[in-house]
């Protein structure tokens, strides 16, 4: 966090107003869009706003009957909110980022029904977690957060491709700056004494920025955009886990702290939309950058821009991919 106040963008955010709002969105007839998480919190609100401007919407999620539920909620909502708008488009994807086999297969049913993709919002994630493996035996935060979307997204980029100009937002956070020494600990990744929740949960969102940024790069002759957002302090499920590692007292202050001070999901997921929908991202050709709500560009911590790192981390998760399910 220090990182981030010591910017002078990131004061004047406080004093200016937004920069994206859903009047802002364009017409998104014709295109088609993953998300992941979409049931629910910023997912969900993100899936809201690409539908209610035209676009096909899958809901990437793990539970099927909890997907349905928001894709009825969310025609509701549409049918409510934007009684102009078409009618909404929304089909369920399976999609469990702690299982790396359901991630690739998840990307091969999509790839499966021959459409076009030209935004996919990497939003799922989970935060401070007591320490888990995940199935393939990660620690599971690595796992979900960055592993999982990783092969997710890598198995659809040649898609991404043919359908550009195109769209890939990964969702970070400003505890990117709360990792392990060293950035990312690849050789202690599974050791639980070297790591606390929080410092697991930074190294995951340190290693969403080196994955944008390290994407960005391969891609940078295509008009496939990547960009990583920081969306905020929101009011989802994203810390229901806070209790079960530090405690009901600090459980309890985080949820007083929520009430009082968090956005909305729907005004949390402006930055992760300006960078899915934006023209301005292809105007202004804005790659491999970091932005704060709402969408405000910063620079994230000096571990981010060591391509060194970023490397070695992609050549890292590949070589697990292929020892943990082949290539």
């Amino acid at each position: 966090m220090l990182n981030m106040l010591s910017q002078l963008r990131w004061w004047k955010t406080l004093f200016t107003r937004n920069r994206y709002s859903h009047k802002q969105i364009p017409d998104l007839t014709g295109k088609v869009a993953i998300v992941t998480g979409a049931n629910t919190g910023l997912g969900y609100a993100t899936t809201v706003a690409l539908a209610a401007r035209g676009a096909h919407v899958f809901l990437a999620c793990r539970s099927q009957e909890r997907a349905m539920d928001a894709i009825e909620k969310a025609k509701n909502e549409i049918k409510k909110k934007y009684p102009n708008a078409p009618e909404p488009k929304l089909e369920f994807l399976e999609l469990d980022l702690n299982d790396m086999r359901n991630s690739r297969e998840s990307a091969r049913n999509f790839l499966s029904r021959n459409l076009p993709l030209h935004i996919l919002v990497c939003n799922s994630g989970i935060m401070m977690t007591p320490f888990k493996l995940s199935a393939d035996g990660i620690e599971q935060q690595f796992a979900v957060n960055h592993v999982g979307h990783f092969i997710f997204a890598t198995a659809l980029v040649d898609k991404l491709k043919e359908s550009q100009p195109s769209r890939l937002v990964v969702l970070s956070s400003m505890g990117h700056e709360s990792t392990v020494a060293g950035g990312i600990d690849f050789d202690t990744l599974n050791d639980e004494t070297k790591s606390s929740a929080m410092s697991r949960y930074g190294r995951s969102k340190l290693a969403n920025i080196l994955f944008t940024k390290a994407l960005a790069r391969r891609l940078e002759k295509e008009k496939v955009y990547v960009n990583v957002a920081h969306p905020g302090y929101v009011a989802t499920e994203l810390a229901r886990h806070i209790g079960a590692s530090f405690g009901a007292i600090v459980d309890r202050i985080t949820q007083v702290m929520t009430n009082m001070m968090a956005m909305k999901p729907e005004v949390g997921a402006l930055t992760q939309l300006y960078l899915a929908t934006s023209p301005e991202i292809e105007t202004l050709d804005i790659r491999g950058r970091y932005f704060i709500p709402i969408a405000n560009e910063i620079r994230p911590t000096a571990y981010s821009y060591d391509e060194n790192l970023q490397e070695k981390l992609w050549t890292f998760t590949e070589d697990l991919v292929k020892e943990k399910i082949g290539a």
